[in-house]
């Protein structure tokens, strides 16, 4: 028997039939699907922004500033303010200086922290600390 007449025996074309069946069950059904960016939903959106109150903004700002520089810093600045304009928070925290009788004074030399967040995403766009 010849090589020839061995590919054309029955199992050859079984063989072909059942890679044909693979590739319609997992190549053709990939193609048709849509890609993710073409899809008419992105996931939940919602309309006042996923930063739409100023408590939230406050949050996200201290959940990206302590690790960078410290709990017991970033405790010292509380209360922060957060003041929208257009679509950025801007997140301040508040200096407090030693005033000599025991308290403390805002009206000094140094500085706070800053965090600006985007409104709409939620996204950092501008962080730092003053001296």
């Amino acid at each position: 028997m010849t090589l020839y007449s061995q590919r054309v025996g029955p199992f050859w074309l079984l063989g072909r039939g059942l890679v044909a069946t693979a590739l319609m069950v997992t190549v053709i059904p990939a193609l048709a699907q849509e890609p993710v960016s073409a899809s008419k939903s992105h996931g939940y959106k919602p309309k006042g922004g996923f930063v739409s109150d100023s408590q939230t903004a406050v949050k996200i700002a201290e959940a990206v500033l302590i690790p960078v520089y410290g709990e017991k810093q970033i405790r010292s600045e509380e209360p922060f303010t957060a003041v929208l304009k257009g679509d950025v928070w801007t997140i301040d925290g508040t200096l407090r200086c030693p005033d000599g009788k025991g308290g403390f004074a805002t009206d000094c030399d140094g500085g706070t922290a800053v965090v600006k967040v985007s409104k709409s995403d939620g996204r950092i766009l501008f962080m730092v600390h003053y001296k």
